[in-house]
């Protein structure tokens, strides 16, 4: 008997910082979410691909669900949330082992109760104590009706094929809706941005406000190598130089580490040229979220 080819979506989905992103990059196999400890970090709707012989997984990759509505940028993010929970056919709630929140909480009202609604608990390596998961699992257990329950790392590569085995499960019968070889359904320009973006979290994140955002204006590329110009587009004058540190340290170190990324990425030899912008109050303003490529 012919196994059934299964296909669907895949939100994952939880409160920020409890390793969403790792997750799903290393259930994809390719860096496409960025990462970083920082609030905001994922602000978009991420659609990464996993094609096995059987089954095609498309996750989604969504921001953190923001407990303080009061900004434009968590309005939006949030927004993201709630689209991506009314149309996927399997839903991951992460929640780092060991440790339960109101923000965690918040989120339950929004999970779909019908079975399929699976329940992650994340950086199980770095629990002190393994015998403290099951309890944890059953107090989770009496607050929603999970179909299922699997501790993983995804840094350690733990139990990530047996989270994969549950959802397949129930993904529903069908046709890919991707080539083989796909990694994801966002532009290159996208990912490159949020490479970036990363780079600038990473390095100026504790000194620099949420206020920034990457646009790619210049894009040449051809079997050689390409020509990537990159704007980092700021809210105010004094954000520029924290983000240039002395010298042009910073940006020099956030342009370099950033290339080094995407030649993985491309494969190929690539210039990279990062400046600057300041565009006022644009995290704020509906209007402008939309023209810089926010949903």
């Amino acid at each position: 008997m012919t196994t059934p080819f299964r296909c669907g979506f895949v939100a994952i989905v939880g409160r920020p910082n409890v390793g969403k992103s790792t997750l799903a990059n290393a259930l994809i196999g390719a860096k496409l979410s960025i990462v970083s400890r920082k609030a905001q970090t994922t602000r978009h709707r991420i659609n990464g691909v996993l094609t096995r012989e059987n089954e095609q997984f498309v996750f989604v990759d969504t921001p953190g669900f923001q407990t303080k509505h009061g900004g434009a940028m968590n309005r939006m993010m949030n927004r993201v949330v709630t689209q991506a929970l009314s149309e996927v056919d399997v839903v991951v709630h992460v929640v780092e082992a060991g440790k339960w929140s109101a923000a965690d909480a918040q989120l339950l009202s929004m999970l779909p109760k019908d079975g399929k609604t699976i329940l992650v608990l994340s950086k199980v390596d770095r629990l002190k104590s393994k015998n403290d998961l099951f309890p944890f699992a059953e107090k989770l257990l009496k607050e929603f009706p999970y179909a299922a329950v699997v501790p993983v790392s995804a840094v350690k590569d733990i139990q990530l094929d047996q989270l994969l085995a549950e959802i397949a499960a129930r993904l529903p019968e069908g046709e890919p809706m991707f080539e083989a070889d796909a990694l994801t359904d966002r532009p290159m320009r996208f990912i490159v941005a949020e490479l970036i973006r990363e780079k600038i979290f990473r390095l100026v994140g504790d000194e620099l406000p949420y206020g920034c955002t990457v646009v790619i204006e210049q894009w040449e590329e051809n079997d050689s190598g390409a020509r990537i110009a990159a704007c980092v587009v700021v809210e105010r004058e004094s954000h520029r130089p924290i983000l240039l540190g002395a010298g042009g340290n910073h940006m020099k170190r956030i342009a370099t580490e950033a290339r080094q990324d995407i030649v993985k990425l491309l494969d190929k030899p690539v210039f990279l040229d990062v400046y600057i912008k300041v565009r006022k109050g644009w995290s704020e303003r509906d209007s402008a979220l939309r023209d810089l490529g926010y949903e």
